[in-house]
């Protein structure tokens, strides 16, 4: 019998690949009788130029067209993919490619998207963000501490005037936001229009009481002309920000909409809803890290990335390398958790700390996130025993606390509302 397959043409241990080449770093399992070599050319045959046979003709180009598994360590491997496999500012594509049927072949037995590092030739037909995080300050005149929200809880079953009034609570207490939660969009309680009604008539008046730029987290997540029609009437009531949940509504979406909204003048915080169906299993399926690569690229303002200290999955490493990848232009990979990556001209993004917080973890949060962060407080506000005003507040101190280098006791010795949170939660980590 002739030679059938041609995966083992997919590894060469020795490549060294060029600079406009794509690298993706994986981790695998090899089904039992393969051998780790065997699975690692069917991962690159699959997503590149492959098939299960030989064939008996192929353009000469195909050669170069192959990806190559060049890499590997442990369960992990490295990829490289020549750029012309993929198609100019077409993000749908690229997972296509990079996580499309290599995911369901009997070839690997688990198989883990971690990262990619994207060449300049890539990313440069990619707009990013339309506002950076200096951007985004400078719109609101926030300097020098985190940006602040919170959610009205629970999270979803207000009517839009309930919804409104616990927003104007949250903003009297000094917080910056206003933030929907993934799942209300315009149920029949609550409906868009309405709480985009309620919340610019109490915004109005908690910025004339205040003298501070308020404005809001509200969710367009919907079909994506709809999504357009929600961001125009936010647009006409003067917010600044919209909130997506860019999982859910997908890549292409979020490439037609971020584009509108950039006409508009919207900002967009992005929602994780949905992501840990991906993430959440440490051996199988895409990490946090890879989506967070695609929602800057894709162009959002605010990421959802964790708290490592609070009721959601991901630990203080994970964080870390999210809010790493996010903030800083050149990303310094360690080919566990991130690959090396420079974004160019690609803006910054605020990562997102939310997830069963309080005025008891906030110092946590900071010395993990730093300033450059916005900071979601929701049940942690709200469940104060002076109310959400006091709870906004009791968040406020401390920050402050955080900033002038004391700790939340010493601070709560001239701060009743910070205190009053200490009694209640003290150093509370909710599971």
């Amino acid at each position: 019998m002739g030679k059938i397959d041609w995966y083992e043409e997919f590894v060469d241990l020795e490549y060294e690949p060029g600079n406009d080449e794509l690298i993706a770093l994986f981790s695998f399992e090899s089904p039992e009788g393969m051998s780790r070599e065997e699975s690692a050319g069917r991962i690159a045959s699959e997503s590149s130029t492959g098939t299960w046979t030989t064939l008996s003709r192929m353009p000469e180009r195909m050669d170069s067209l192959k990806a190559t598994a060049f890499w590997m360590k442990g369960d992990l491997l490295k990829v490289a993919y020549p750029l012309d496999l993929w198609e100019e500012g077409n993000f749908p594509q690229l997972l296509s490619g990079m996580a499309g049927n290599i995911f369901g072949m009997k070839g690997v037995s688990r198989l883990r998207l971690i990262d990619a590092t994207l060449p300049g030739e890539y990313i440069r037909h990619f707009r990013g963000p339309q506002h950076g995080m200096e951007g985004v300050r400078d719109i609101l005149g926030i300097k020098g501490r985190p940006l602040t929200g919170a959610v009205p809880k629970p999270k979803i079953g207000f009517s839009a005037k309930e919804h409104a009034e616990v927003g104007y609570e949250t903003w009297m207490g000094g917080f910056d936001f206003v933030k929907d939660d993934e799942n209300l969009s315009s149920q029949t309680f609550n409906r868009f229009e309405k709480r985009v009604e309620y919340l610019t008539r109490l915004r109005e008046r908690a910025e004339k009481e205040t003298g501070e730029t308020k404005d809001a987290f509200i969710n367009i997540t919907a079909e994506v002309e709809q999504m357009k029609k929600r961001a125009d009437l936010l647009h006409e009531n003067g917010w600044r920000y919209c909130m997506i949940d860019v999982v859910v509504v997908g890549f292409s979406a979020m490439q037609t909409i971020r584009d509108h909204l950039e006409d508009l003048g919207l900002a967009i915080h992005a929602h994780r809803a949905m992501h840990a169906a991906f993430t959440r299993d440490p051996g199988h399926g895409i990490s946090m890290q890879f989506l967070a690569k695609a929602m800057r690229l894709l162009g959002v303002n605010n990421l959802h990335t964790g708290t490592a200290v609070g009721k959601l999955v991901g630990s203080r490493d994970e964080v870390s390398a999210l809010a790493d990848l996010l903030r800083k232009r050149n990303v310094e990979g360690d080919d566990q958790l991130l690959l090396d990556q420079d974004w160019g001209g690609i803006r910054t993004v605020f990562p997102t700390s939310s997830g069963g917080l309080h005025p008891g973890l906030v110092p946590d949060v900071l010395d993990i996130y730093g300033e450059e962060l916005v900071l979601l407080v929701s049940g942690g506000i709200h469940g104060h025993p002076d109310g959400t005003r006091a709870g906004a507040q009791a968040t406020m101190q401390a920050i402050e606390a955080w900033r002038d280098g004391l700790t939340l006791e010493e601070k709560a010795k001239s701060s009743l509302q910070l205190s009053r949170a200490l009694e209640k939660w003290g150093h509370h980590r909710p599971v």
